[in-house]
């Protein structure tokens, strides 16, 4: 029962997620926000919602191996698999897009996180730290929105800034409510399930709850992420990616953790520092082609990356 528990926890966070994002996003343009604001802001918040929670209970109930091993991991899968399998499916041209900037606050924020990594503790001084680097860097590209907008650079006919997903400007206030209440409820709950089971399995087969973390967790929270780009590869429009890894990436080292560290602090695993943080470290790098020297991502590069997925999980399985 303990591994439905657990999926049951994963598949509540999900939906939850979804929701208050839908929720959240369509009460805000209702009352005038404008859309720049919610999807930097919202959006951002709402999609890594299942990481955060999951990483908050964790701290809370003593196993920060889940916690850290949940944002560490994903950001791996997010690379090497969310990259990976789109690509097995279709090119990717991300020679079209420019994530340069993003790419170097994402090597920056995980710099960081790595020296507060082998400080051997997340602490309140640690979070403040992390979310003020976020926040620096929120502003930074909001102004460069508002000045892209400002200056006309948006296409006309696109009527200025695409939608926000999940935007419906007919939705009704009672859906919008709904919305809001199961994602509010839902995510505490899913998160509570997920951890609890996580932990019980990691006892039952003498599993460290980083190891936990860092494959069953990170994994089903990296699940969003893989749908979307797969979706995008089979319809031919999985040239923009690269910048939702990135950016997904970004938040999780700089918000999740930077959040949790200010409700708990979470001691570092020194498996952690020997290994895994490393080959995060090593998969960030792997962007470099396609980022900073303008190739695409093809479908030898998809064999790569996946086959290194399934190499890294495999090591840390029966390390």
């Amino acid at each position: 029962m303990v591994f439905a528990y657990a999926a049951l926890g994963l598949v509540i966070l999900l939906l939850a997620g979804d929701a208050l994002v839908k929720g959240a996003v369509n009460v805000s343009l209702r009352l005038g926000v404008p859309a720049l604001i919610v999807s930097l802001t919202i959006v951002a918040f709402g999609t890594s919602a299942p990481e955060l929670l999951i990483s908050v209970k964790a701290a809370l109930d003593g196993v920060p191996g889940i916690a850290l091993g949940n944002v560490i991991g994903s950001n791996t899968a997010n690379v090497l698999l969310v990259l990976g399998v789109p690509a097995l499916i279709a090119v990717m041209h991300t020679s079209e897009h420019d994530t340069r900037k993003s790419y170097v606050q994402m090597m920056l924020a995980t710099a960081v996180f790595t020296a507060l990594a082998f400080r051997g503790v997340f602490d309140l001084w640690a979070g403040l730290a992390m979310l003020a680097m976020l926040s620096v860097i929120l502003w930074s590209q909001a102004r460069e929105a508002l000045a892209h907008r400002r200056n006309g650079a948006a296409a006309d006919a696109a009527g200025d800034l695409e939608e926000p997903e999940g935007a419906d400007p007919n939705m009704r206030w009672w859906k919008i409510a709904l919305y809001l209440v199961l994602g509010l409820v839902g995510l505490p709950l899913g998160a509570d399930l997920l951890v609890d089971s996580s932990t019980e399995i990691a006892r039952m087969f003498g599993v460290p709850d980083t190891v936990i973390g860092l494959t069953l967790v990170a994994l089903g929270t990296s699940m969003p992420e893989l749908a979307t780009t797969v979706m995008a590869a089979i319809r031919r429009q999985a040239d923009v990616a690269i910048g939702n890894v990135i950016g997904s990436n970004l938040f999780n080292l700089l918000a999740i953790i930077g959040i949790a560290a200010l409700i708990a602090p979470m001691e570092v695993d020194p498996a952690l520092l020997r290994f895994d943080i490393w080959v995060m470290i090593a998969s960030s790098v792997l962007l470099v082609p396609f980022v900073l020297m303008r190739r695409n991502l093809t479908r030898i590069w998809g064999v790569i990356l996946s086959a290194l997925y399934l190499v890294y999980i495999g090591i840390v399985l029966h390390g």
